[in-house]
């Protein structure tokens, strides 16, 4: 019997991360790199050590799920949100390139303006109006430039029972509070991290070779866009959340101009996922479907 290829994981405990070392099983032994409990310490500041651990290990993919997230704390910190959203990204792909390793990529809806009615399609312009936003889309532009054997998957609004996130910001608040504010007009569809890394896997599954690695051939250095089915705007998917709950609070829609931040945020994310869905037979279901098995997930078993 072959040995099982090995998946160089950039991430850990992150939401989508934790998700991936589940999700990615299955397909190989996975190997985190990162700060928090991974298997190889990683500071993604320090490009000679993430050169020399993909040297040290020689991985069959590397997937990463890394990312500097803060989006307002990015409009004060634009050097280091490009160090870990475009150099790095970069770098990997410059490693991918020479040592022909294979490289799968996340990136995100902050990629477009926002100014949409209809779900943003991969080959619409990019024009981001945060530094997340263009840190991120520079992010993209390096390792498609480094000729790596790459493919990028755009998502939003993801949440999980993990990390930092929309949902367990909301179930703190309705313990908190008896009366809420959520924004009403900007829209997106709400995707659960289990549901992302299991899509994920079943892509990538797609990509495995005779031999034991990994291959995206005929896709290699596209982009595809991977959220839940749906629309909603945070003030619906806070509503469901809340209906979910059993707590008691208020909800008041507001709008943008109500709830000023440092960072512009897209007024429409809605991603097409038809792309996806025709290369890889994928697509997830309505986002309220994944919202209520997470939830189901969370609760006590009776």
């Amino acid at each position: 019997m072959s040995e099982m290829p090995l998946i160089l994981l950039f991430g850990h405990s992150g939401q989508l991360a934790w998700e991936l070392r589940r999700s990615l099983a299955p397909l190989g032994e996975v190997v985190s790199a990162g700060v928090d409990g991974a298997n190889h310490y990683l500071d993604l500041t320090d490009a000679a050590a993430l050169d020399a651990l993909v040297h040290e290990l020689r991985p069959a993919l590397m997937v990463n799920a890394t990312a500097y997230t803060a989006v307002d704390k990015a409009e004060s910190e634009q050097e280091l949100a490009y160090r870990i959203n475009a150099d790095v990204v970069g770098e990997m792909g410059t490693l991918g390139a020479e040592m022909d390793i294979p490289v799968l990529h996340f990136s995100t809806d902050y990629v477009f303006s926002g100014d949409a009615d209809a779900p943003w399609k991969e080959d619409d312009e990019p024009q981001p109006r945060s530094i997340y936003g263009k840190s991120k889309l520079a992010g993209e532009q390096a390792l498609l430039a480094s000729r790596a054997d790459s493919l990028i998957l755009r998502t939003a609004w993801v949440y999980g029972a993990r990390g930092g996130n929309f949902l367990l910001t909301m179930q703190r608040l309705f313990h908190e509070k008896e009366r809420l504010g959520v924004v009403a007009d900007q829209y997106g569809a709400p995707t659960w991290s289990r549901m992302l890394a299991e899509a994920t896997a079943q892509v990538l599954a797609q990509c495995k070779t005779p031999y034991g690695g990994f291959q995206f051939g005929q896709h290699s250095g596209e982009i595809f866009h991977l959220t839940a089915a749906g629309k909603a705007s945070w003030h619906e998917f806070a509503q469901a959340i809340l209906e979910c709950s059993g707590d008691e609070c208020v909800l008041d829609p507001i709008s943008t101009e109500q709830y000023p931040t440092p960072a512009a945020r897209p007024a429409y994310s809605v991603l097409s996922n038809d792309n996806l869905a025709a290369a890889f037979g994928v697509r997830l279901p309505h986002w309220r479907k994944g919202l209520a098995l997470c939830l189901e997930e969370q609760l006590p078993p009776k």
